[in-house]
């Protein structure tokens, strides 16, 4: 965390997916799915946020003390490629800074299941982040949640649109769940500790 930024400033964690039941369960949804269990973790529950075209959650998470940290979780209830204009109106409407933007989204240049945290950086392709970085920059925190390639000659959105596999899903509520955590880590304890943690 920027030594600049006081601990009171609110940090506006983003799941990035797909709104609708029927991409639910796709790997481009995984953002949502880490968004729902950090929302379950601080005891609350999505709700439509005003004029916002998202879905949000206050609360706080950390310890008590110093180290505790208020939180506004998202979910852009646009579609993935126009997530940056949600994002912008939640980032301005509750303040945050850029810095203490973190979008939680699926990264097919990591096997599945492995998890990188990085500050800044390209979108990769990821429709996503190329939205919100249009909107503010690309200076935010991203937890890249590893989904891996397409298997043969699927195209991309072929694969990203599709639910996980059976062989997936086995795994998928504990890289879900270890995901979580590193979003926690890395707004309790900053990103270079969070990183030697949890970056795989």
């Amino acid at each position: 965390m920027d030594v600049t930024t006081p601990a009171n400033t609110p940090w506006l964690i983003v799941g990035l997916g797909n709104p609708g039941p029927e991409h639910a369960g796709n790997r481009h949804n995984v953002g949502f799915m880490v968004a729902d269990l950090l929302a379950e973790r601080v005891g609350g529950r999505f709700k439509r946020a005003g004029k916002a075209q998202a879905q949000v959650v206050e609360g706080r998470i950390g310890p008590p003390g110093p180290a505790n940290r208020r939180v506004v979780l998202a979910k852009p209830m646009s579609f993935m490629n126009l997530s940056g204009g949600p994002v912008n109106a939640l980032k301005d409407f509750y303040k945050v800074p850029v810095a203490n933007v973190v979008a939680i989204h699926d990264e097919l240049d990591i096997d599945y299941g492995m998890l990188r945290l990085k500050l800044g950086g390209g979108d990769n392709g990821h429709n996503g982040l190329k939205s919100m970085t249009k909107a503010f920059g690309a200076e935010y925190h991203r937890v890249r949640f590893g989904i891996g390639r397409p298997p043969g000659r699927m195209q991309v959105a072929d694969f990203v649109l599709k639910d996980f596999s059976s062989s997936e899903r086995k795994e998928l509520d504990y890289f879900v769940d270890r995901a979580a955590d590193a979003v926690e880590a890395l707004v309790i304890e900053g990103l270079e500790r969070a990183q030697s943690t949890y970056n795989s």
